[in-house]
């Protein structure tokens, strides 16, 4: 299938699709005309990447899921251990997140948020030292 076809199917842009196939994600057949030619095969690996995507992982992960995808001789504790060091990743950004909240929340409730120029988010940016 071509690869507006192939975009459609799997829900993601054709610009993603040929940006998947310049770092070597996916690497679809061409036509005597110089047309993309999509297999099943390769629309599957650009769904798993799709999703791995929207889960976060970074191209390097979606490289090394998809060897694993190939390989039917794979271990799932490979897949997992990718999958477990994604998820520490994501739970320090969430601590990391929530420090940030717990910083700016008491200034956004300390602004008056009138047509004064007196501004406690300001005064506290502008204060060195402070910050974690």
């Amino acid at each position: 299938m071509q690869i507006r076809e192939a975009a459609e199917k799997i829900g993601l842009p054709s610009k993603t699709l040929r940006y998947y196939e310049d770092i070597g994600l996916v690497v679809p057949s061409r036509k005597g005309n110089g047309y993309r030619d999509y297999s099943d095969e390769d629309v599957n690996r650009l769904r798993i990447i799709g999703k791995a995507r929207k889960l976060g992982f970074g191209i390097e992960d979606c490289r090394n899921l998809l060897l694993l995808y190939e390989d039917q001789h794979r271990a799932s504790a490979d897949v997992k251990r990718i999958a477990l060091a994604h998820l520490e990743e994501i739970d320090q950004k969430i601590a990391e997140l929530q420090m940030m909240r717990e910083d700016l929340a008491p200034l956004v409730a300390a602004c008056r948020g009138d047509d004064d120029a007196d501004c406690a988010i300001l005064n506290d940016l502008a204060q060195s030292g402070k910050g974690r």
